[in-house]
């Protein structure tokens, strides 16, 4: 004979079914009732991790595709024509986005990792540790991070491992900061305490007791850091220092191209060009800012009258 289904077993998968509905659905609401500004730039957002994804098939060339007419203009075989040593500036475009993004959100999820670890430990143990690892962030946010950045990597070398473990560091001051700040608020309250008193390990307190009371700061910072993080690649790379040729960077099609501008008087779309990175870049970084500005307002309690 089979044996009878566990009651309790089956409510609890139509709990847990009905549960994940619910999620959904909220999710859904939510969505319904945002912004244009936070819808916009929820689109936006979805359409570089396209074509961030597909970079591939998208690209009618490849990424370092050398062709045999620099400077070619605009046209249906040469949709933004080509750079000085005739590679495809839309095919660069496309992996631009593979790589200065893909780039950017490894950085900010290692400085986040580095910065909130290292934040939560120090608001729990506010002895020593606390007093070490603060006076020591005071002393790296003393120093401008571009400029830091510029000199760690003349003298360690303009490597994409390199390139992300400094800027990571760097960044993840800030989000120590901030880590800190919060969890310091949270700390006190009698959960944690009882947890201490259970005797909790450093590690299981900061996943969890503080680490889901804090979440919805560090989201929107990780949506702001991204964006800091983002232009600093692109600026590394204008000057130079940042993502190599002939990897496709924005930064890098900024400076290869910015020669053609004093040509536009003669034809726009050549002195536009140069502009095509330098707007996608600036349409990432307007869009993200949109959604953080919607989810920090949705998660502060506040609402429109």
């Amino acid at each position: 004979m089979k044996p009878e289904p566990n009651t309790y077993s089956a409510l609890g998968e139509v709990a847990a079914v009905h549960e994940r509905r619910s999620l959904w659905t909220r999710i859904v609401i939510d969505l319904r009732k945002a912004p244009f500004t936070a819808r916009f730039g929820m689109v936006v957002i979805l359409a570089y991790m396209l074509v961030a994804i597909f970079a591939p098939v998208l690209a009618p060339y490849g990424e370092a595709e050398v062709f045999p007419e620099p400077y070619a203009p605009w046209s249906s075989i040469y949709i933004f024509g080509t750079d000085q040593i005739g590679r495809d500036i839309f095919s660069r475009m496309i992996y631009g986005a593979r790589n200065t993004v893909g780039i950017a959100v490894a950085t900010t999820f290692l400085a986040f990792l580095i910065g909130g670890a290292l934040g939560l430990a120090a608001a729990i143990n506010r002895s020593w540790l606390d007093q070490f690892l603060s006076r020591s962030v005071d002393v790296l946010m003393a120093i401008p991070s571009l400029i830091f950045a510029l000199v760690l990597l003349s003298i360690f070398g303009s490597t994409v491992t390199n390139l992300i473990l400094i800027i990571a560091v760097l960044d993840s001051t800030r989000v120590f900061r901030l880590t800190r700040a919060v969890a310091l608020n949270v700390v006190v309250m009698d959960y944690v305490e009882a947890a201490r008193l259970r005797g909790e390990g450093l590690g299981w307190i900061m996943r969890r007791e503080i680490l889901p009371n804090i979440m919805p700061p560090l989201i929107a910072e990780f949506g702001l850091r991204f964006c800091f993080v983002f232009l600093t690649i692109a600026a590394l790379s204008f000057l130079g220092v940042g993502i190599q040729p002939p990897t496709a960077d924005w930064g890098s099609m900024v400076r290869d191209n910015a020669s053609l501008i004093m040509f536009a008087q003669y034809d726009l779309k050549v002195g536009l060009t140069p502009l095509l990175p330098a707007a996608a870049i600036a349409l990432l970084t307007v869009a993200i800012n949109f959604v953080v500005d919607w989810f920090l307002h949705k998660t502060s309690g506040l609402h429109d009258e």
